[in-house]
């Protein structure tokens, strides 16, 4: 599942990003959603979250 629905995206759940730095290489980071940092209900580039080690970046990836 791609994380461009906010409504699919809860905190907790297990995460693909990318990092602002790593967007021009597509280069994923995993982990776990700490905080929904898009507001809106939908974004064409993945919601934006804020990992719980702090990172954050737009989902690219939802994983079971």
């Amino acid at each position: 599942m791609d994380g461009r629905n906010r409504k699919d995206i809860k905190p907790g759940q297990k995460v693909r990003i990318v990092l602002k730095k790593d967007q021009r290489t597509g280069a994923l980071t995993e982990g776990v959603v700490a905080a929904l940092l898009t507001k809106s209900p939908t974004h064409p580039h993945g919601i934006k979250v804020r990992l719980a080690d702090g990172q954050v970046g737009r989902v690219k990836e939802i994983l079971e």
